[in-house]
Parts: structure tokens; C-alpha cells; sequence
């Protein structure tokens, strides 16, 4: 089933098909077909320029002034080459190194794929939606919350490649905690690379992790190592250690990334009240400050490397110290993390999340608050998009349904509203006239089987069919597309010479022992 190439009336179509085809045969999930959306719209500003600069001001006085620890020594030599003062593993970074190093980060970029129809554009208006990436556990419906195991990463990777609105294949959305970290990578790579055909990611919690991420994304697209330093083709977070530190794993990532020419989406994990300021601004201040030095450390590495700005800051629970998302605060920090983002015409990374412990009221109406505020922020690239729940710690399968729903949603509203002499209704309104009905019009009859998005999950038969039905739950539809996504995944193509050289790359790897580690 090619779900990416077929012409969107045909794809729309199938979503009036509720059982069989004319043929019999029971069609597709209908979708919609891959394709990016962009912000047409002029995105929220929250802050006045004035006011904007202020945080840029007070960001750079942190890092002049305070300064920020870097534990990697090749990190904090490149800044004191630049001119930055190093004492001892602290770094302060003047406002002229910030200045001269956001000239060169590239505004867009194309990211490449194995399937170069999975290219994207990354900035400027495009919106590339990722599912959620990094809980240790995952649960659904039938099995209950769990340790994350290779087969559940491997579900969730066929389900990222499955559905159109999913723009990137990532990393693990659920940490396959089954296989020993050593070569848990190794694993998870090689399933990345034959499962999916999508943009990939590589973690940078390790040299070895990196490298081999970088090497297996190299394979995977069959290109050689000069051509790989050419095109962006796998990324990589790195998450500051909030309040104003970068360790040694993450400062390496984003030395290493820029220096292969890969994307780094430096993203500090700014909690306000407890790893930030209680206050929003006070907050961003930081976020921002994180932000400007692991971007400006990249370009010394190499300039013109591709960088995201990454903006994560929301709140905690300050009765109990529990972190809190999809908060008015989180939608406020989402839009003004765009504004920064902007003034230095960077692409901005944000994230669709909630703190909600199940699939339920509170994980959707903190999920769409969030998502909101990443769209209206300009977010370029929305992590989380599907599957995050428990503030997190969990990816569940149902939710992941769920949110393709909701992204679908989104990408409609998104789409241009068509103002052209048909779409005006003159002649069915004069078809119709006063006090008449619209169903018959020639007008609704050419366009009513692809006139208005058709949902996957929402029902919206009246109560009596809908209880005769046995009055079915958006969890319980949910539970039923995910699974019939599984059932109609097919592996993408790959050149048999292709996957031999993954294998025995993995198998080398695995052998040489992959990512030492202390246990």
C-alpha cells in the first residue's frame, strides 16, 4: 500500500469507505497523504519587540556574567579560541561570540530520508510533526503500562512510518529496555534503518551511540561519507543540564553533529520554580541563554552546520514538585520560545505533550493546549506529537492514535481556505434560494464525499446508533486503528546490498562491544 503518493481526492474518498470497497475488499485506514504543513498564518507574538529584547538582553548578561558550565575540555577550548574566558569548567561567553555565531546558522534546510519522498524542509513556515521519543515505558489497552522491550520501539516505529501526518521515523519512542545499553543502540538503529524510510535520529549520550547512529543513517542511504557531509540526514537533541551546564556527552554531540554537517536541536529542559525561575520570563531568560551557547558552540565547530533552536520550558507542581505540561504557562513559553527563534532566524523545536496518567480528558485538552501553542509559536519542528503521556515516562499506543487524529486535524485547518468562484456558492445559494436545504444542490453532490475532513477516531452518529453500537469509547476506537495500522504496515524497499551492509555493520558493532559502559 503506497499511502504517500496517492492524489488527496482519492485519499479523502476512502474516508467515506466505512467497510468494504466496491470490490468487497476492506479499504485502508483512511489518512491523508505525506505532506508537510505550513504556518500560513502569522504566528502569535505574545511580547513586543521591546519587551523581547529585554530577554535577549538579560540572556546574554548570563552568559557574560555568570557564565555556564561546559565539562567536555575540546568544547571549552574552541570558546576560549573564540574569546570566551575559561575558568576552570566554567565559560563565559561574551555578547560579540553569540553575535558573530548566529550569522552563520542556515535559517532552512532539507533533511534527507532514505526515501527522498520523506524529505523535509526544516524552517521558515514548514511544520514537521514527530512522535514521541525517549520513555522507558509504554503501555496500551490490552497489556497494561510496561518496561519498554525492542518489539514495543519496533511497533512504534512501524506505526510512525505508517501514518502519513508522522513526518519522522526518530529514535526509540519507547526505550527497548530488553536489550543491554551497550548495544541497545546498535539494535535499535539497524530497526530504524530496515523498518522505516523516514528522517532518522541518532543519540548523542555517547561517542560510540553517535557515531554508529550517523554510520547506520550513512548505510541506510547508501551515500558515501562526503555526500553525507553535504546533506542533513540525521539529528540528534541535545538537552542542556538545566540550570546553565552542558556534561560531556551532550557537549560532544554538539561538536561532533556540526562537524558531519548534521542538525542538533539544542533544547534546555527549563521547568520553572525548579530548575529555572518561578517566573515564565525568568525562565525563558535561561532557556535562551542554554540555548544561544550550545547553537554558538556548534558554529565554532563548523560553521554553517544546520541548528535548531530547541525551547522546552514549562512549570512544576509546587505542591509537589512534579513537573506540569500543556499549562497555560507551557502555551505561553511555546509562543514566546518562537519570537526568540525568529529574531535570530533560527528553526525552532517545540513539543506536544501533557502530564495526564491515562488516555483521557486531561490527556487531550492538555495535549490540544500544548499543540496550540507550539502551531502558534511557529514550532518547525514539534517533538512528542504522538504517543506522550505521563509527563513523559510513558508511550502509549492509544494515544499515538489519538494524537494522528488530532495532527490530521491540524494539518486541515492549516490548508488555505479557497475563495475561488466555486468554492463562493453563488449559483448554489441561487439553485437553493430562501428557505430551502443544501443536501440536493448540484453544488453538494460533486463535493460532498471529499467536502469536510472525515476523523478517525471522533463519532458522530446520534446517541441512539451510537449506543446500539455498544456505545463505543475514543480509547476503545483508538485501541482498534492503532492495532489495524500494525496489521496493514508493510516494510519499506530496500536494496538487498543495502541491508546486508546494516547487518554486518551491526553484527561487527555488537561483537566490538558497542557503548562501554560501567555495568
Amino acid at each position: 500500500m503506497d499511502t504517500a503518493t496517492g492524489p488527496h481526492r482519492r485519499q479523502r474518498h476512502r474516508g467515506r469507505r466505512r467497510a468494504g470497497g466496491e470490490d468487497g475488499r476492506v479499504q485502508p485506514i483512511p489518512q491523508l497523504p505525506f505532506r508537510q504543513p505550513r504556518l500560513r498564518i502569522k504566528p502569535l507574538e505574545l511580547l513586543s519587540s521591546d519587551e523581547l529584547e529585554r530577554i535577549h538582553l538579560e540572556s546574554l548578561r548570563v552568559l557574560q556574567d555568570i557564565g555556564i558550565e561546559i565539562l567536555l575540555p575540546e568544547a571549552r577550548d574552541l570558546l576560549k579560541q573564540a574569546g570566551a574566558s575559561v575558568a576552570g569548567e566554567t565559560v563565559r561567553i561574551g555578547a560579540e561570540i553569540i553575535t558573530e555565531a548566529l550569522k552563520t546558522v542556515p535559517s532552512q534546510f532539507t533533511f534527507h530520508a532514505r526515501n527522498p519522498a520523506h524529505n523535509l524542509q526544516i524552517g521558515a513556515d514548514w511544520i514537521t510533526f514527530c512522535p514521541v521519543g525517549g520513555p522507558p515505558n509504554c503501555s496500551d489497552a490490552g497489556r497494561g503500562r510496561r518496561p519498554g522491550t525492542l518489539r514495543d520501539a519496533e511497533d512504534f516505529m512501524r506505526l510512525s512510518q505508517y501514518f502519513n501526518i508522522i513526518h519522522v521515523a526518530a529514535g526509540a519512542s519507547v526505550d527497548a529496555l530488553d536489550i543491554h545499553p551497550s548495544i541497545r543502540h546498535l539494535h535499535l538503529g539497524r530497526s530504524k534503518a530496515l523498518l522505516t524510510d523516514k528522517v532518522v535520529f541518532a543519540s548523542s549520550t555517547g561517542r560510540e551511540r553517535l557515531m554508529d547512529g550517523i554510520e547506520l543513517a550513512r548505510i541506510a542511504r547508501g551515500i558515501s561519507h562526503e555526500q553525507l557531509d553535504r546533506e542533513p540526514s540525521v539529528h540528534t537533541v541535545v538537552n542542556t543540564n538545566s540550570p546553565l551546564k552542558i556534561d560531556g556527552p551532550m557537549a560532544m554531540g554538539i561538536v561532533e553533529m556540526a562537524r558531519r554537517n548534521q542538525p542538533v536541536i539544542v533544547t534546555p529542559f527549563t521547568l520553572s520554580g525548579a530548575m529555572a525561575p518561578v517566573t515564565i520570563a525568568g525562565a525563558l531568560v535561561e532557556q535562551n541563554a542554554e540555548a544561544l551557547a550550545g547553537i554558538a558552540l556548534g558554529q565554532l565547530a563548523r560553521p554553517g552546520a544546520p541548528a535548531i533552536y530547541g525551547g522546552f520550558t514549562s512549570n512544576v507542581d509546587m505542591k509537589s514538585g512534579a513537573p506540569a505540561f500543556g499549562t497555560p504557562e507551557y502555551m505561553k513559553a511555546c509562543i514566546v520560545g518562537g519570537q526568540l527563534a525568529r529574531r535570530y532566524g533560527l528553526p525552532y523545536r517545540t513539543s506536544s505533550t501533557n502530564a495526564a496518567n491515562s488516555v483521557d480528558a486531561q490527556a487531550a485538552y492538555e495535549t490540544v493546549f500544548s499543540l496550540w501553542g507550539a502551531i502558534l509559536g511557529g514550532g518547525n519542528y514539534i517533538i512528542h506529537s504522538a504517543g506522550w503521556l505521563e509527563g513523559g515516562l510513558v508511550a502509549s499506543f492509544e494515544k499515538f492514535a489519538l494524537d494522528v487524529d488530532l495532527l490530521q486535524m491540524v494539518r486541515e485547518f492549516l490548508n488555505p481556505l479557497d475563495i475561488g468562484k466555486d468554492a463562493l456558492g453563488l449559483e448554489a445559494i441561487r439553485e437553493v434560494g430562501p428557505g430551502g436545504h443544501f443536501f440536493g444542490a448540484a453544488h453538494t453532490l460533486e463535493r460532498y464525499e471529499d467536502a469536510f475532513y472525515a476523523p478517525l477516531i471522533s463519532d458522530w452518529r446520534n446517541f441512539e446508533q451510537w449506543q446500539s453500537d455498544g456505545a463505543p469509547q475514543a480509547w476503545q476506537k483508538a485501541n482498534a486503528v492503532w492495532k489495524r495500522a500494525l496489521a496493514e504496515y508493510r516494510r519499506p524497499p530496500i536494496d538487498p546490498a543495502i541491508e546486508e551492509e546494516i547487518e554486518a555493520f551491526v553484527a561487527r558493532r555488537i561483537e566490538e562491544g558497542g557503548q562501554p559502559t560501567d555495568f
